[in-house]
């Protein structure tokens, strides 16, 4: 057995454990939604959009989602408290978003290019830093060769904690310092995983976002830079955001959604939070598909993320 597949016995468990607190709100919102009650009408409809919406799905998913079970209801006409909850698991299920199929997931897929080239985007606090670190471990026991680039030259120490993380996951770093060119930096990482035969560069920016037009322009230029070197980089753009600000993480991701092409959104601490609907709202609204999730400190818990696993994790089976 693979060391791949013995990590993967222990995602469900730790997916559950991940989204306990989220999914006891969630249920016992529910629960008392349609307490009592042996028929769904429309005043069930308006306790369970509540519900959702305190759960931080966010309001327009949660119009979405009840729109969908008003159709069932009306077609399907009586319907039972459990059938009520199958239909929702199946309506949230098909709005969260699938991953590209050029932009797999599995840490020991193979890509198109090589490099395949991922830029890392997000504020700071957010665990973006440690998010490069666990992907880079991942990549490298799938049997991978990575390089990880600290493009964030802005933020003091940032260059020297994603250092530290390069040693934990036992992978080499392209680093010039504070204040170097961020765009000289993600140059140099990307030639140097070309000339070495890396199959993925792990990059990381600089997460300030007071100034969107100098995000633009600086991002603009890392892609511009990259492109020169391999054909099509960078080949994902990673959106990292901490599921336990709710809907300050809407915020920040709709607001970078305004200046970058986003391909991929990484849920941070959903172990800590009640709001793990928030992954719901946002991959719809932005119909941005969830790419990996953190469900704990432990180098190893930032999981491929699978809609279909993951409601029924927030829901229970």
């Amino acid at each position: 057995m693979s060391w791949l597949d013995k990590l993967g016995l222990k995602k469900k468990e730790k997916l559950d454990k991940g989204v306990e607190r989220s999914r006891e709100g969630l249920l016992n919102k529910i629960s008392k939604s349609i307490a009592g009650k042996d028929k769904i009408d429309d005043a069930t409809l308006d306790d369970l959009e509540d519900a959702l919406i305190s759960s931080d799905v966010g309001v327009k998913t949660t119009i979405e989602i009840i729109g969908r079970l008003e159709s069932r209801v009306a077609r399907d006409k009586f319907i039972t408290q459990a059938e009520l909850q199958q239909i929702m698991r199946e309506e949230i299920t098909a709005l969260l978003k699938e991953n590209r199929p050029d932009q797999p997931a599995e840490f020991d897929a193979d890509f198109t290019h090589k490099p395949h080239v991922i830029l890392i985007v997000g504020v700071n606090g957010v665990g973006k830093t440690t998010t490069i670190g666990k992907l880079a471990y991942l990549y490298k026991h799938a049997g991978k060769s990575v390089l990880l680039g600290a493009a964030d030259t802005f933020r003091a120490a940032a260059v020297d904690q994603l250092t530290i993380w390069s040693e934990r996951a036992g992978v080499p770093i392209i680093q010039q310092g504070q204040n170097a060119d961020p765009a000289a930096v993600a140059y140099d990482t990307v030639a140097s995983a070309k000339s070495k035969g890396a199959d993925v560069a792990l990059i990381d920016t600089a997460g300030r976002l007071h100034n969107k037009k100098s995000l633009m322009e600086e991002l603009a230029k890392i892609k511009r830079v990259m492109g020169k070197v391999v054909d099509g980089a960078p080949h994902e753009i990673l959106l990292v955001l901490d599921a336990s600000t709710g809907q300050n993480a809407m915020l920040q991701a709709k607001a970078f959604t305004d200046v970058v092409e986003i391909t991929g959104l990484v849920l941070t601490k959903l172990d800590g939070t009640a709001k793990g609907g928030i992954v719901i709202g946002i991959s719809n609204e932005l119909s941005v598909p969830v790419k990996y999730i953190g469900v704990g400190e432990q180098i190893e818990d930032l999981q491929v993320f699978d809609r279909v696993t993951f409601v029924k994790a927030l829901f229970g089976e």
